[in-house]
């Protein structure tokens, strides 16, 4: 049993960096990520639309608790007004995780949130991607990377890249992944105005043949192979930020107001409705954030960091 209990800490040490496991309990991080650049392509016949954008993690993450139970999925969080049944992700993926491998017992899970909901970085989808490494974890499974990925497009689009983590161009509706070299370290800010968007309105509001600018992921992963942090900063694109910005023009503000404080570079995540920052220093990122925080009051002013495996 020990010898057991000592090979399950290597691996999860090995593979997820963040968890730790005590006989039928494992703790687990997630993480959010942002999009240095997106953008839709066409419409899908089944409703969802083409992307192509690269994604970077972030070092801020919620902490997951999972223990095994009698029977069920049961989840519970800190946080106000996320769902604890079907809709939340994270018991999605754990229902289906004992599904698809026949697991005789239940789970209990509990969710420190960290990362703001309906703010475009992933949070949802972090807490999936963690709790379905933490289950191969918890039940010696040994699920390869290429399951666990298969398993997570079947939850969000957004659940396979925060499985794999790190630096990554994204394409199809986000499950078709190529890895990246490490993006140059940024430090980095995060507002998000107290009002979230949903994502499925953005892209409802969006009209494919009709976008006139489009990032250029091309230059940006030419700049990350090359370690050139200007040009990453400088190719930043998000197509899906005007859309939202009509919703939200304090998106555009914050925006200005970041870069006058010393920004490398500014875009909105994802669909919004959170505005990230790039910086170089850290107390520089700590500076820009107090100012954000006097000047527009939100509550989820956060600094952080990127994060590759």
């Amino acid at each position: 049993m020990k010898k057991i209990q000592f090979d399950c800490i290597i691996l999860l040490y090995t593979v997820y960096k963040t968890a730790v496991i005590f006989l039928d309990t494992i703790k687990i991080k997630s993480r959010a990520k942002i999009n240095l650049t997106l953008d839709v392509i066409s419409k899908r016949p089944d409703g969802y639309h083409n992307l192509e954008m690269i994604m970077q993690t972030l070092e801020l993450g919620d902490d997951i608790l999972i223990k095994k139970s009698g029977g069920g999925v049961t989840v519970k969080t800190d946080a106000a007004g996320i769902p604890s049944d079907g809709r939340n992700t994270a018991y999605k993926a754990a229902s289906l995780f004992i599904k698809e491998y026949g697991i005789g017992c239940g789970v209990e899970i509990n969710i420190t949130k960290r990362v703001p909901a309906e703010a475009g970085l992933a949070g949802g989808s972090g807490d999936a991607a963690a709790v379905l490494k933490g289950m191969d974890a918890l039940f010696a499974t040994g699920i390869t990377e290429k399951e666990l990925l298969r398993m997570g497009a079947e939850i969000g689009s957004d659940v396979p890249f925060c499985i794999m983590e790190g630096t990554a161009l994204a394409k199809g509706r986000g499950e078709i992944l190529e890895r990246l070299a490490p993006c140059p370290k940024f430090y980095v800010v995060l507002a998000k105005p107290d009002e979230g968007v949903s994502t499925a309105d953005i892209f409802g509001s969006l009209d494919a043949g009709s976008i006139s600018w489009r990032p250029d992921s091309r230059k940006v992963i030419k700049a990350i192979n090359e370690g050139d942090k200007n040009g990453v900063l400088n190719n930043l694109g998000n197509v899906l930020e005007e859309v939202t910005a009509k919703r939200l023009p304090v998106i555009n503000d914050v925006k200005a107001f970041l870069n006058l404080h010393g920004a490398g570079g500014a875009l909105m995540s994802g669909s919004g409705s959170t505005v990230f920052a790039l910086f170089n220093t850290e107390a520089d990122a700590r500076a820009a954030a107090e100012a954000a925080k006097k000047e527009f009051m939100f509550k989820d002013v956060l600094v952080t960091e990127t994060f590759n495996p």
